[in-house]
């Protein structure tokens, strides 16, 4: 029996937790740390969107344009973050910033047509598609896992995707790229960033279609990334510490994530700006 379980989905299947450390390669990397050089944290609405105020300096990007987001939801959790931070400002913690900041300042300079194929691109490596021959357990607890989710994405999206034991994976169907390609062109440059993210910590398009489809939560979908990683980990052990770390690392990642594609694509509005008097 695997020792400290969690069900996913009501189905009686039980996975342990481990994330791998993943970093998206198109992404800013932050500073480490810097003494925190303000008090207060707020928002306020100028001609380009909303912009995020440290005491009375304009936050700014890394090419130092000013840092105006499109939602004043999105705002408000850039702000959270700001103001979460104690006498030192964590940079690495601050996931929705760099994501805002690679939107602004889009440093590989591409388009969004680069960015879909891109995105549609990391099928071809789908976690999911990719299963072993032995052992039987393992086997057995991908097929329990993985192959609901794929036939819920094949079922919701109405495209092909499988899987195969073979190091070349499945063969993709031209028809399902092209599903996946006009879906994703329903979603806005920033919100497209959040999902090439996302994409990148789960190493799975498919467990990243039914997390940001709310078919998935975060947590689900991070043990379910790390199926095969999991069953190795309790047949030779693992260093708890680091175990730990990783997994509160990807799900703060993958959960970043996910929040800034639903919020880059949020139009209401929220009446409160000021974080802290």
């Amino acid at each position: 029996m695997w020792r400290s379980c969690l069900r996913l989905r009501g189905r009686g299947h039980c996975l342990l937790n481990r994330p791998g450390p993943q970093s998206p390669a198109r992404a800013y990397a932050p500073p480490t740390e810097r003494k925190r050089f303000y008090q207060n944290v707020s928002i306020t609405q100028g001609e380009g969107g909303f912009e995020i105020n440290l005491d009375h300096r304009k936050l700014k990007t890394p090419q130092a344009k000013l840092f105006t987001v499109p939602s004043e939801a999105l705002a408000i959790a850039v702000a959270t973050e700001w103001d979460s931070q104690q006498d030192t400002i964590k940079f690495y913690t601050m996931h929705l910033t760099t994501l805002c900041n690679t939107s602004l300042d889009n440093p590989t300079q591409r388009n969004k047509d680069q960015l879909i194929r891109a995105a549609v691109k990391f099928l071809d490596t789908d976690t999911l598609c990719y299963r072993v021959e032995e052992p039987e357990t393992l086997v057995e607890l991908q097929k329990n896992e993985w192959d609901p989710i794929i036939e819920w994405a094949e079922k919701r999206y109405g495209m092909e995707i499988g899987s195969s034991t073979s190091i070349m994976g499945p063969n993709i169907p031209a028809k399902t790229r092209e599903v996946l390609i006009s879906h994703l062109a329903s979603y806005n440059m920033w919100a497209l960033q959040g999902i090439e993210f996302v994409v990148a910590q789960l190493k799975s398009m498919v467990l990243t279609l039914g997390l940001i489809d709310l078919h998935l939560t975060v947590e689900q979908a991070v043990l379910l990334s790390r199926l095969e990683e999991e069953y190795q980990i309790q047949k030779w052990g693992n260093i708890e510490w680091a175990h730990d770390y990783e997994l509160q690392e990807l799900r703060a990642r993958t959960a970043a994530g996910t929040l800034f594609v639903h919020l880059c694509s949020e139009s209401t509005t929220v009446k409160h700006k000021l974080l802290q008097e």
